[in-house]
Formats: C-alpha cells, structure tokens, sequence
C-alpha cells in the first residue's frame, strides 16, 4: 500500500479529550474518530487491526469447536424479563420501542437471545455439546464513557456460549475454552495473565479474566511468585493470620473523648490497627447488617454483595444513630443482639485476641474484647479487599501487585439461563433435563487500546507484530531514492509481507514523526548514505535497535525477522 494513497490522518497535538495513552494515540495516528461520547468511527489503519484480532480469534474458536452465528442486536424485552434482567440491567441498557410500541433493547450481551435460539432447536443430548459464538457490536449505555474505545457505549465483541448436557461437559468446554483464550492471547503477541474473577451480573459461580498487563490498566491483580495463583482484586483471598495464643484478659472500658476514627484512636490507646475492630453498618433490604472488619482491613464490597445477593447500601452514620440509639464513631459489636441487630465478620475477625471496638457509649472504647466471650456472630465470610503482601492463599509466599487491562472473561454460568428460559433437552432416559451454559467474551475492539496501553512510547505506538496494520514501512529520504525504495516494496509484496510505501512529498523529518506514531514493527529507510554503501537503514520499533541490511538481502531478513517475531501458541 502506497501512504499517498491511504488515508491516515495523523494529528501533532493531543487531542484535549483524551486521557490515557491509548485513546491519545488512536486519535493522533488516525486510527478513531469520535462520532458521540462513547461511540466511534474506525479508520483504514484500526480497521486492519481489528481484522488481524478478528481473524486469529475465529481460528482459535474454530479450532476449540465453536461454530459461527450472527445474532441479532435489537432483541425483543420479553426475553429479558424471563430471566429477570430487564429491570437489572438498569439505565445502562438502551432500550426503544417499535412501531407498535413493543419494547426492545440493544444487546448488551447475548445469554438470552443463544438460549432462546437453542431452546427451539436443540431437543436430545445426542445433539450435545454445543458451542456457537459470534463477532458483533455490543451496546452499553455507561454512565460515563471514557478512555476512548476502552470503555464506550458500542464496541466489538466475542462472545461463545457452551451448551452441555452435565457439569463434567461444562468442565470440559470451559478448559476448552480457557486454553484457546492463552493460545489467542498468545499469538497476538501480548503479555497477559489469567486471573481468578467475580462474575457479576452475568452470573455463575467460577469466572476468569484474561487481562492485559499495563501500568495504566484499571483493574488491580494481586499473583503469586512461587506458584499459579492469581486474581483481581475484587476475588483475591489471602491466608488467614494464625491465631495468637494469648489468655483472654478482662474486658475494660476506656475514655477516649473526640477519637472516631481508627488512626485516632489507635494513636490515642497506643494499639496497631491490627487490634481494633471496625463495624460498619448497611442497609439490606429492610433489615440493618453489622459488618465487622479489622482496623487495617478494608471491606471488599463486591464480596460483601455476593453473601447478600440482593440489593445493599452502606448506612449512614446518621441513621445508625437515630433507628438504633448508637453514637456514631463509638459502635462495636458488644450488646448488638439485645438490638436485634445481625453480626456478620471477616474471617480474620475469628484469629483476634483481646481487640479494641467502641462501647456504644459516647467517648468510649472497649479493650480486650472477645469473640464467644463477649460478643457472637451470626456469619463468618472472606470479606476483606487483599492487597500486596498478604500471605498468597496457596502457598503463604507473599502476593504482588500489578495492573491490567481486561480483554476477556469466560464464566460457568450453570443453569441460570437454561432454567429462567425452560431451555430443555431430553436425556437418555427420555427426561428433561436445563442445559448447563458457560459463557466466554472477548473485546475486540478493546484489544486494540489495550496493546497500544501495553506498547508505547513518547513517540506513539509500538505495535506487536502479529496485530500490527503493517508489517513492514518503507521511508525513502526524498525522491532520488523513491525508485530503489518502489523496488524494495514490490519484492516485499512478492514474498508476501505487508509493506507501507512513504511515498509522500514531505520532509523526511515529518515522514519519521508518523512513522514512530504509527508504530509499524519494522522500519527500512532508504537514504542517500546507505545507498552509496549498498545498504538499507532499518529500526525495530519495539526496542528501538537500529541495524544496517545489505539490499540484497532485505527480503530475506525481512521474512526472518517476522518469522521470529511471530509468536505460535503450541
């Protein structure tokens, strides 16, 4: 492809709307244009990479057994309503009416247009497993559209859904599917870690991410070192703490006038935070819940909403104090149930010893307060947010920290989709029996922000070679060398390689500009010094080497140079 003849509207200045790096240099290397906040057009240069993504995900899917549909986007409310998550999916659905003012939505996601289609079609297990996936737009009303194409209103999405007739087949489908996500990962030739996740709304009990590691990322994993684990931290755990072994000392009551908060508090008694139990209170459904977490712990309320599994909201202090007659900044769990009220802990809530908690009483603590003892609980749970340095939960070696970008999340979703819809087939024995549903979503278009996250400079893109527009840029320094150069790029297109031709007439300074922008893998610049030796200069944009090829010889270390370049997942 000739570069006067493409169209690749690059931009000197950053955009003012854009806040990371990857939405600031699809805008400037004129790849996206914004249309509405959270939509957007893809140019030449993104549409390429979208296909190479697109293509080396439907290989893998093919190859793990997945069949191709197209569902529709525009799905019909009556189906939603069935499983409940009509009113669930809140404002951000997109929601229309037709003409005969029968409601629909734009397809956030697919569970319940795959179940219904299989439902009508699908009536033995002999017909099972089955595994049917597609490639479309998605549509999400967020209350904030940001980072450009990493989190907007439309994007592209993967999604294949697994029918299986019991749990072992799920089991199967979704280790299927798992491996296909490292191989396609893999050959995108993107660093990437598969981490133990929460399923949130789409439901089921077992769920990973796939996550792109970048510093810029928005989800925070916790790993392990010394063995596999690893999770975000909305699921991480850590090993509880051993249980100290002390004799319980005798409950005391303490002046601490004006200290409500744990480092007052803990300052003022002269305690570690570790020694002081928090309670919070939250509101669910009618009923008001203690909480009680430890002074340095902070409560992971994604877990917290899962052991309610309806819907909750912390309660202010204020209304703590006028329904229970409790001082705010002085509660503790002592004499609780004399208010009726449900205790549910943390689990490390259960390896403390003589701790500090309010008395309920204005300008008091209480020391050496104990669990049984002193006080009960009704529910022990993982509650706490983990975080870098706890004990990992698998081998007691401490966790670290980084950060990442999601591009994919496979759940085993069991039946509640199957169950919700009557989706049914019937076994060997002539019963019915829900189909057993794993649900496996890739962002498209999401890769294409994250890899640019994952590789970049002050310069612009560093693309990975597998999902780069181009393989290769040809940048002759000014017209007396555009004839060798047009040589150059007809033997590239011979051998196969996808090649950029600079055939602009622009100064060279302003062709190397969009060249780093752009961030093609290899750059050949073809000047008058270099030529006078027989030679080619050539740049690696992803490390920045710089290397001298005989001409002679630029095809062959052009086909090596992608061949090693070229990650094959095995």
């Amino acid at each position: 492809m000739r570069y006067s003849q493409y169209y690749i509207p690059t931009l000197r200045e950053i955009p003012a709307e854009a806040e990371i790096d990857s939405h600031k240099l699809m805008l400037r290397a004129g790849m996206i244009r914004k249309a509405a906040a959270g939509m957007y057009s893809f140019l030449p240069l993104a549409y390429r990479v979208l296909q190479k993504i697109t293509k080396i995900v439907e290989e893998e899917m093919d190859r793990a057994g997945g069949l191709q549909v197209l569902l529709p986007i525009v799905q019909p409310a009556d189906i939603w309503h069935q499983t409940g998550r009509w009113d669930v999916y809140g404002d951000e659905m997109f929601r229309l009416q037709d003409r005969h003012k029968r409601d629909f939505c734009l397809g956030p996601t697919h569970e319940e247009m795959i179940t219904t289609l299989v439902k009508n079609e699908v009536r033995s297990y002999r017909e099972l497993p089955l595994r049917l996936y597609q490639i479309q737009n998605k549509y999400r009303d967020e209350i904030r559209p940001r980072y450009g194409v990493m989190r907007a209103r439309e994007f592209i999405m993967k999604d294949l859904y697994s029918f299986d007739r019991d749990e072992e087949g799920l089991n199967r489908s979704y280790e299927a599917m798992y491996e296909a996500y490292t191989r396609i990962f893999t050959r995108l030739g993107l660093k990437f870690r598969a981490v133990e996740a929460d399923s949130g709304a789409i439901g089921g009990d077992v769920s990973h991410e796939f996550m792109v590691l970048a510093p810029s990322g928005e989800s925070v994993i916790l790993y392990c070192e010394e063995c596999a684990y690893a999770a975000n931290n909305e699921k991480a755990s850590a090993a509880l703490p051993v249980k100290v072994e002390e004799a319980f000392l005798p409950i005391e009551q303490v002046h601490t006038p004006e200290q409500t908060t744990v480092p007052a508090v803990t300052a003022y008694l002269g305690v570690e935070p570790s020694k002081l139990v928090k309670t919070l209170f939250y509101q669910v459904g009618e009923e008001l819940v203690a909480v009680l977490v430890r002074g340095d712990d902070e409560l992971n309320e994604i877990k917290l909403g899962n052991l309610f599994n309806q819907p909750y909201r912390l309660a202010p202090p204020e209304e703590v104090a006028e329904r229970l007659d409790l001082p705010v900044g002085y509660v503790g769990p002592v004499g609780l149930r004399e208010k009726e009220v449900k205790i549910i802990a943390d689990l490390r809530i259960k390896t403390m010893v003589n701790v500090v908690c309010g008395a309920n009483r204005r300008d008091y603590h209480l020391r050496n307060v104990n669990l049984e003892r002193d006080f009960s609980v009704d529910t022990f749970a993982d509650l706490r947010l983990a975080k870098a340095g706890d004990p990992c939960p698998h081998c007691q070696q401490p966790l670290q920290e980084t950060r990442g970008v999601e591009v994919g999340h496979i759940f085993k979703l069991g039946t509640k989709y199957s169950s919700a819809l009557r989706a049914h087939f019937r076994d060997e024995q002539g019963e019915e029996k829900p189909f057993i549903m794993g649900c496996y979503g890739i962002g498209v278009s999401r890769i294409v922000a994250a890899a640019i996250e994952q590789n970049n400079d002050q310069d612009g893109i560093k693309w990975p070679v597998p999902i780069a527009p181009f393989q290769v840029l040809i940048l002759p320094i000014n017209s007396e060398q555009l004839a060798t150069a047009e040589e150059i790029y007809q033997q590239l297109r011979a051998a196969g390689v996808e090649v950029l031709l600079d055939d602009r007439e622009e100064r060279a300074g302003v062709k190397f500009k969009d060249a780093d922008l752009i961030g093609i893998p290899l750059r050949i610049t073809v000047g008058p010094k270099g030529l006078a030796q027989g030679e080619v200069e050539v740049k690696v944009r992803m490390t920045g080497e710089e290397l001298r090829w005989p001409l002679a010889e630029v095809t062959s270390q052009v086909l090596a140079f992608l061949q090693e370049n070229t990650p094959e997942a095995k």
